[in-house]
């Protein structure tokens, strides 16, 4: 396989992840001097803020996606490739990946990140993540068989253990899909599953440390954990998970809740860069970068978002910025400036972090939100929390989906998503995915087979220019 791209007299810069700042920094791009290629290991942008309201089934997976060719229609100079990255070779200025190799001149590593277990591979395997659109699809699917299972089992012992639910992290994520359970639970088990006492069902939410939301101000916290108590949903402090056992999540206190529902938002650590040194990493697994997003040692390579982490680069932010969209968009926009700058031999400008302000929601009419000089709870925080939540989501058409499905949702919880549908693999795509999968890609990155199409590089350079 070969990316397929011809050489022209353009600098090539290869973004590695369509999240906020790969996006970003693409747009920004729109009109530069420069080949821009994206790579993403899926076909399009998601939302990841609403990424909990795919596993409640509160609103429709394609409301929150945006495919990357949709976006980038009619851009000229610009390519997009599904793949993943395996390696890199900073020495030849060349990325490995699971299509095959391609050189840049400046390459950006936007890949994100992924759900942190913390060295525990057993909850790994056993646990339900929830940090990808597909990854919440599984766990709709997952909810909803349970709740059916739950109707037919034989044992007392069995229906319990599938109508508990325990959710890792107190996190934004960890509240706000505590939240929509609780909903669900007081409003759509009654109606969906009459003959099912909703009263069995228990959510149950569990954070190693003192508070919820330890991000955001005392105040948020104590707000948040009384919506959720309200709510019914079994908030347990100071409590760390150690293991998942015989279908039991077991506490380092020596106690353990029965379930079959075990969801996991303790924590994200950095997407991994196959052969990238382990002295260029920091917490996290996050990148290390300079002030201007620069992994210092390998040149013209970049990191920005959640992959990356400026350890001293930004005076107000001594121990890295917080993994958040505001920071990854607010890089890629720069980054982009300092692109430019770049090949005009001007100097690069530093990054600092405008903090935009932080929100949480627990369900209708409840959530938090702090900004600057201002703090709010309650209605007017969670109705902020949809405006720009509404405003951030990619297309005319989703807004007005997800728009119309809230102001549904908030009338008669009506919705009739909760189908259970589990996809099926073409015999040619698992076929495929099982060659890449074995391929061992040789160490002699220079030889014949190069994606840059050398024949072809005069004719596309004169058709560029």
């Amino acid at each position: 396989m070969s990316f397929n791209i011809p050489k022209t007299e353009r600098k090539r810069v290869v973004i590695v992840g369509g999240g906020f700042g790969g996006l970003k920094l693409a747009n920004k791009l729109r009109k530069s001097d420069f080949q821009v290629v994206l790579v993403d290991r899926n076909n399009y942008h998601q939302f990841p803020p609403l990424i909990y309201q795919i596993a409640s089934a509160g609103i429709e997976p394609s409301s929150i996606s945006f495919p990357f060719r949709k976006i980038f229609q009619r851009r000229r100079n610009f390519y997009y490739r599904m793949a993943e990255v395996r390696s890199i070779f900073p020495e030849h200025k060349i990325i490995q990946t699971s299509i095959g190799k391609i050189k840049y001149d400046y390459l950006v590593l936007a890949a994100g990140a992924t759900t942190n277990f913390f060295g525990n591979d057993h909850v790994a395997e056993e646990a339900m993540p929830m940090k990808t659109l597909s990854e919440a699809m599984g766990l709709r699917n997952a909810l909803l068989d349970n709740f059916e299972r739950a109707l037919t089992c034989a044992g007392e012992q069995e229906r319990q253990e599938l109508l508990n639910i325990v959710i890792v992290g107190g996190g934004a994520t960890g509240v706000e899909i505590a939240g929509a359970l609780s909903e669900m639970k007081n409003f759509v088990l009654p109606k969906d599953y009459p003959d099912l006492p909703s009263s069995l069902m228990h959510v149950y939410l569990i954070e190693a440390g003192p508070r919820l939301l330890p991000a955001m101000k005392q105040e948020s916290s104590a707000n948040v954990e009384r919506y959720l108590r309200s709510m019914g949903v079994n908030v347990l402090l100071n409590k760390m998970v150690t293991d998942y056992k015989d279908h039991r999540v077991i506490l380092k206190d020596g106690s353990s809740i029965a379930t079959r529902t075990f969801i996991w938002v303790s924590g994200i650590c950095a997407q991994p860069v196959g052969n990238l040194d382990k002295s260029f990493l920091g917490r996290g697994n996050r990148i290390k970068v300079n002030a201007f997003n620069q992994v210092e040692g390998l040149d013209g390579v970049f990191s920005i978002g959640d992959q990356c982490i400026m350890p001293e680069g930004d005076a107000a932010w001594p121990g890295g910025h917080p993994q958040l969209a505001q920071v990854a968009i607010q890089q890629g926009n720069l980054l982009a400036s300092n692109l430019r700058r770049l090949e005009q031999g001007k100097a690069l400008k530093p990054f600092h972090y405008r903090n935009l302000g932080t929100m949480a929601t627990v369900g209708r009419n409840k959530a938090v939100a702090e900004f600057k000089k201002v703090r709010m709870a309650g209605f007017m925080a969670w109705f902020m929390w949809l405006i720009v939540h509404l405003r951030s989501i990619l297309g005319v058409r989703n807004k007005l989906i997800v728009m119309l499905n809230w102001t549904w949702n908030y009338f008669s919880y009506g919705q009739s998503l909760r189908m259970i549908v589990y996809a099926k693999k073409a015999k040619e795509v698992i076929e495929r995915e099982q060659r890449l999968a074995s391929t061992h890609w040789g160490t002699d990155l220079l030889s014949e087979g190069s994606e840059d199409m050398s024949d072809h590089s005069a004719e596309a350079s004169k058709s560029t220019k």
